[in-house]
């Protein structure tokens, strides 16, 4: 009875922190930063929403609003995630888009923190938590990457003439 009760309950358990694990390994060793590194390069607010997963308020980041030609890179580490070609009002307060740049700059986790499954979005080259994604969003994909501005950083685009 012991076995069955280890097969059913931990055995998941188990295969879920390996798959978390070999997920942590596909990070770019460049950025496989310890804690103490990390907040020296970020502020208090980039620390605790790309670090600990935090969120900020809705409506008070720097970019849910901003209408400027562009590129949103991760604020950590610099990668391009989403253009402002894809960013769209969701009336959320977080900036939205319908779709990254390059599908390889974002990976999804499963999230249970809420009791609820959501799926994060992390960025892939250095694991910095950059929101979460819901299939609500616009055409033509459906989707809605809701972001963090803490989480970001924004190029302006440069128009040669």
């Amino acid at each position: 009875m012991k076995n069955l009760i280890y097969i059913i309950l931990i055995c998941p358990l188990l295969a879920l922190g390996q798959t978390l694990n070999e997920d942590k390994s596909a990070l770019d060793t460049e950025w496989d930063l310890t804690e103490s590194e990390w907040k020296n390069r970020l502020t208090e607010l980039e620390y605790y929403v790309l670090r600990q997963k935090g969120t900020e308020y809705a409506f008070t980041g720097t970019y849910w609003d901003n209408k400027e030609t562009g590129i949103y890179r991760c604020k950590a580490c610099q990668l391009a995630l989403f253009t402002s070609d894809t960013k769209y009002k969701s009336n959320t307060g977080w900036p939205s888009f319908w779709e990254p740049i390059n599908t390889e700059n974002v990976a999804e986790e499963k999230d249970f923190e809420l009791g609820i499954i959501r799926t994060e979005v992390v960025c892939s080259r250095c694991g910095g938590h950059l929101g979460h994604v819901f299939p609500d969003g616009p055409k033509p994909t459906g989707l809605r990457y809701c972001l963090n501005s803490a989480a970001l950083d924004f190029e302006i685009e440069k128009i040669n003439k």
